[in-house]
């Protein structure tokens, strides 16, 4: 069992089968277990107690309680504990990307770069702890005259963090980590499918000595996990997930601060005088790396009429080329769904899209349907009905299509519920201004797949693809409120 895993220099094992409630490792739950399979090879990897609510109600209460303890923290030693918290993952790397390799099913090198983006998360936290301020602001004429204005950031309080399974430690201290610079209390949900690595983190930050009471991970029923949105003491709300289920949330959360950061369909369009070659074959990486399975995964693709034939077979023929199957197979891109109902569900959607006109190009079919992995596929003639066009997809499902121009292949993007970020290549600086102008996304990626995200840069979407940014000094300032003082 995974549990066992040790970090190289200790014998302690990464995560214990327990939550983590002010403090402490409680392995009593309310009778209900969740077990955490390796997502290849279908092993237990450990079997989790359920929250109670009096858990709950624990971790709630001690992460409100410890408000004024780590507002008091200077800015200097909230960064000296991030700083300390990068240390000890920098010495268990290793076995923290194979823990997300397993438990998430993710191809190793991108769990080993899902790791180093994490130590970027939270080396860059601690940098940001140092020098995150408020503004002055000018009011030195008419009634303000000889009056000076200025405004601290003040931590808004109690933040709860729900996370999806698909990178179980980044989008965690994406949270996490600003929560810490800014001194915000965190109570952690991650997602069922994935709390391994969330674990491992709670007992990092319990060995940096972060007060009691600042974090808490719990595993718990959804009935709880809505109790703890919509409770007074909790004032701000950071979910990363579906949008069905961010807005739900939403809906129910009262007055407090709220970040969703939501997902969505992405978007490529491929311009007259791209290098064809290289956009096809980052394209293709960019679909289907880890199955598809990130909210910037390419998934809609408009090529100028120009270009769409000679850009069609370069795409096919990459996406040919692709490894599937084993995560831990360095040369593997397209690795297991994330579980069985998932990999039904791509299936299912290539078959109605086939049925309603569409026509496959690659793919679509199974590589190992013992172990959910699909093949990497490839569509056209598709409709703007069809799921695997206006749905999140979340999978290795790519569709293809041919647009006029520029400005239509612009219209074509922005035809969808979602608008999180979105790709272009063009080397025609009027068709840059354009993008930047006319995409109804939050971020637009020139010359690179919509894929393409730093950690420190503001992240999030428009439409149903969220609200509010991320990125470590964003999320600061989410996650604070300006106060003001004149005199």
């Amino acid at each position: 069992m995974s549990s066992t895993l040790t970090a190289p220099t200790t014998s302690t094992p990464l995560f214990p089968q327990a939550n983590y409630i002010n403090g402490t490792w409680q392995s009593e739950g309310d009778g209900e277990f969740t077990l955490v399979l390796d997502k290849y090879h279908g092993t237990e990897m450990a079997k989790l107690p359920l929250a109670t609510a009096a858990q709950v109600e624990e971790a709630v209460a001690a992460a409100f309680a410890s408000r004024d303890r780590l507002r008091r923290m200077s800015a200097g030693e909230r960064s000296e504990k991030l700083e300390a918290l990068a240390h000890l993952m920098e010495e268990r790397k290793e076995a923290l990307a194979r823990l997300i390799m397993q438990e998430a099913g993710k191809p190793i090198g991108y769990a080993r770069d899902e790791i180093a983006r994490s130590l970027t998360t939270v080396r860059t936290a601690a940098a940001e702890a140092l020098r995150f301020a408020g503004e002055v602001t000018p009011i030195d004429f008419g009634r303000g005259t000889g009056k000076t204005a200025f405004t601290k950031r003040i931590p808004a309080g109690v933040v709860c963090a729900i996370t999806p399974f698909n990178f179980p430690m980044n989008l965690v201290l994406h949270k996490v980590a600003p929560a810490m610079a800014v001194g915000c209390p965190v109570v952690l949900k991650p997602a069922k499918k994935t709390p391994l690595s969330a674990l491992a983190l709670g007992r990092m930050i319990e060995e940096i000595g972060w007060p009691q009471g600042g974090f808490s991970v719990l595993i718990c029923a959804t009935s709880l996990t809505e109790s703890m949105v919509k409770d007074d003491r909790i004032a701000m709300l950071s979910f990363t997930g579906s949008d069905t289920v961010g807005w739900g949330l939403k809906a129910i959360s009262g007055k407090k601060k709220v970040t969703l950061e939501l997902g969505g369909n992405a978007a490529v369009i491929i311009d007259a005088g791209t290098d064809l070659a290289a956009a096809a074959k980052s394209v293709a990486l960019g679909a289907n790396l880890y199955a598809g399975q990130t909210c910037i995964s390419t998934q809609r693709v408009f090529v100028v009429r120009s270009e769409f034939e000679s850009f069609r077979e370069l795409l096919v023929h990459e996406f040919n080329a692709l490894k599937s199957g084993d995560p831990a197979d360095p040369e593997v891109s397209v690795s297991p769904l994330i579980g069985k109902g998932d990999y039904e569900r791509i299936a299912t959607w290539v078959e109605e899209a086939l049925k309603g006109g569409a026509t496959l190009l690659a793919g679509g079919k199974p590589v190992d349907a013992a172990r959910n992995v699909y093949a990497a596929t490839l569509l056209t003639d598709t409709k703007r009905s069809m799921k695997v066009d206006h749905a999140e997809v979340f999978g290795p499902i790519t569709v293809i299509e041919p647009v006029q121009d520029f400005a239509d292949g612009i219209a074509h993007v922005n035809n969808s519920g979602f608008g999180l970020q979105a790709g272009v290549f063009t080397n025609n600086f009027a068709h840059v201004k354009q993008a930047h102008e006319e995409l109804e996304v939050g971020g637009v990626i020139i010359n690179g797949i919509p894929g393409f995200r730093i950690d420190s840069m503001p992240y999030g979407g428009v439409k149903d693809s969220g609200l509010g940014r991320e990125g470590v000094r964003y999320a600061m300032e989410e996650m604070t409120e300006p106060r003001l003082m004149v005199y």
